[in-house]
């Protein structure tokens, strides 16, 4: 049987005080709860929390950002939603990611992905994969 899957999607479990712990983050007051609850079926461009390099002190700190990839010579915003994958094997040759894996770089909290087999026309079967 041929399996297509389309991933595209992912899980996080932990709320803000697991993330600041594991992450050994400090400023974890500086914006609204809501975005820092656990989600289980998180959508490209949907505002997330990540774990990044302050540029001025160099320590680690908790973001909120947008998901998704807008290179820096993209006429749109739209092109994020194609630039959720990349692959490993390319992701420092391929022109919508060589730069950002260079100087902008991030860590995302999640706890699964969430893959996606067509079963028939309509209907997809969702499946999270996770270390264990």
């Amino acid at each position: 049987m041929l399996m297509n899957y389309m991933c595209g999607r992912y899980g996080r479990r932990a709320d803000k005080q697991r993330i600041a712990e594991w992450f050994e983050t400090h400023n974890t007051d500086v914006f609204d709860d809501s975005y820092l609850e656990p989600s289980y079926n998180v959508a490209p461009q949907s505002l997330q929390p990540v774990i990044r390099l302050d540029s001025e002190t160099g320590e680690r700190e908790l973001a909120i950002m947008r998901w998704g990839l807008i290179p820096f010579w993209a006429k749109d915003a739209k092109i994020a939603y194609s630039t959720i994958n990349a692959k490993a094997e390319t992701v420092a040759t391929s022109p919508a990611y060589r730069e950002a894996v260079k100087r902008r770089r991030c860590l995302v909290p999640a706890d699964f992905f969430l893959e996606w087999q067509k079963i028939d026309a309509k209907t997809k079967q969702p499946y999270a994969i996770s270390q264990g």
